[in-house]
């Protein structure tokens, strides 16, 4: 299944929410990305700055499974937000 850019974002935001509010890992997503936290209030309507929140939370299955658990979404959404939102294509190497 996958989601439409608009699910997606809103996922997405739900994702930042979570972080935001996640006092022990939005030191390391700060620094990770380079910003601050105004950047994040400025940021939030962007498509693809969404799409960096979700590259980074999926970079560890306990996180996902924080977040999702937190914001009562199923953990196979995470992903189909990520592929929803620019730069989310899947690669194929072959």
């Amino acid at each position: 299944m996958s989601l439409s850019q608009s699910a997606a974002e809103t996922t997405a935001l739900q994702a930042l929410a979570w972080l935001v509010g996640n006092d022990d890992l939005l030191p390391t997503f700060l620094g990770a990305s380079g910003a601050s936290e105004a950047d994040l209030r400025r940021a939030a309507h962007d498509p693809a700055f969404l799409g960096g929140v979700l590259d980074f939370i999926l970079m560890d299955d306990a996180w996902v499974i924080g977040c999702c658990d937190a914001q009562g979404i199923a953990y196979e959404q995470m992903q189909q937000a990520r592929a929803a939102l620019p730069g989310g294509d899947q690669i194929s190497w072959t």
